[in-house]
């Protein structure tokens, strides 16, 4: 049995900053209202004809992580793509990814489980390389939600939290067993999944017949979010499985050394860390600058923790998601 572990880090934020006094100009909202609630101050939108898209922030983000690791593009053995906004309904943006790659011959698989995405991409990458069917996995999160957003007063609730970007991560095989991913936890409630969701188009009611109503006032192709319950169910579930985590990792708390989580929400992260009695130098937020990026929020976050030296070898990281599903999960990794 092999381990894995994370060889190769990088990032992609599209160029165009929109702050919460941008969108004060479009909707009836607030620096302070957005703040209060979210701690985000800004976020990155793509722009029309900027030549963005979700693959194609993958694969900048993808290429930076392959250079870091020392690797090729044909090193790549298997491609796992986490996001909830595939540039198409089909095929998968992984796809997309191995043919921007030049890789001629690549399994590529998308993960669609919303905010957790990268976590289970990690954990479904960890057993690949465990089992010793691939070696070199790229594991990539992207997100391009502003194209989605009901960006009116009737959609700020939703609107004013999301952002685009993309991260991504190599992983390898080690010997090692005391280094790279330790363990793994995943779970889902799908009973909760509407609390979370994007109902409209599916395959009970396709783009020719919401097309076809004409309907102004129908918000089903918008994401809609019953914020307090979730949130009340993200700070238990946050904490459950970090908790769990710790235990099959045989760390205390006390250990951690770089706890990144899905930068859902501030007040979510500082709850959790709150909890855990954990200082600001063991936890890595970025909402304020970014918003929610989903599936990209933490590749980006841990790149960037790795990049400002607060995650170096040795250094204890737990990573943990919540999100629409209900899906959530946690990764223990001893870098």
């Amino acid at each position: 049995m092999f381990n894995s572990k994370i060889i190769g880090l990088g990032k992609y934020l599209p160029e165009n900053i929109v702050t919460n006094a941008d969108l004060e100009k479009i909707m009836e909202t607030s620096d302070a209202w957005i703040q209060e609630r979210t701690g985000i101050k800004e976020r990155r939108h793509i722009v029309k004809g900027d030549g963005n898209s979700t693959s194609v922030m993958g694969v900048k983000a993808a290429k930076i992580a392959i250079e870091r690791a020392g690797l090729t593009p044909n090193d790549i053995d298997f491609i796992l793509f986490a996001t909830l906004s595939p540039d198409y309904y089909f095929p998968g943006s992984g796809v997309l990814v191995q043919e921007s790659l030049a890789i001629p011959d690549c399994p590529a698989m998308d993960i669609r489980m919303q905010c957790s995405g990268f976590v289970y991409a990690l954990a479904t990458a960890d057993q690949f390389i465990k089992t010793g069917m691939y070696k070199n996995v790229l594991v990539i999160g992207s997100e391009y939600h502003s194209g989605g957003l009901d960006m009116t007063t009737r959609g700020r609730n939703i609107s004013v939290i999301f952002g685009d970007g993309a991260g991504a991560a190599v992983l390898t095989r080690t010997e090692n067993s005391n280094e790279g991913i330790l363990c793994s936890h995943l779970h889902s409630e799908g009973k909760y999944a509407e609390e979370l969701s994007l109902i409209g188009p599916n395959t009970g009611r396709w783009v020719p017949e919401i097309l076809s109503a004409n309907n102004p006032d129908d918000i089903s192709y918008y994401p809609y979010m019953n914020g307090q319950f979730v949130f009340k169910n993200a700070v238990v579930r946050f904490s459950e499985v970090i908790h769990k985590g710790l235990v099959t990792a045989g760390w205390k708390k006390e250990d951690i050394g770089m706890l990144i989580p899905h930068q859902a929400n501030l007040r979510i992260a500082q709850f959790v860390q709150k909890k855990f009695g954990l200082s600001d130098d063991q936890v890595y937020n970025n909402i304020e600058r970014y918003g929610n990026t989903t599936a990209a929020s933490i590749p980006i976050a841990l790149t960037e923790a790795w990049e400002e030296g607060k995650v170096v070898q040795g250094t204890k990281v737990v990573l943990a998601a919540f999100g629409s599903g209900f899906t959530w999960g946690s990764v223990m990794i001893q870098w």
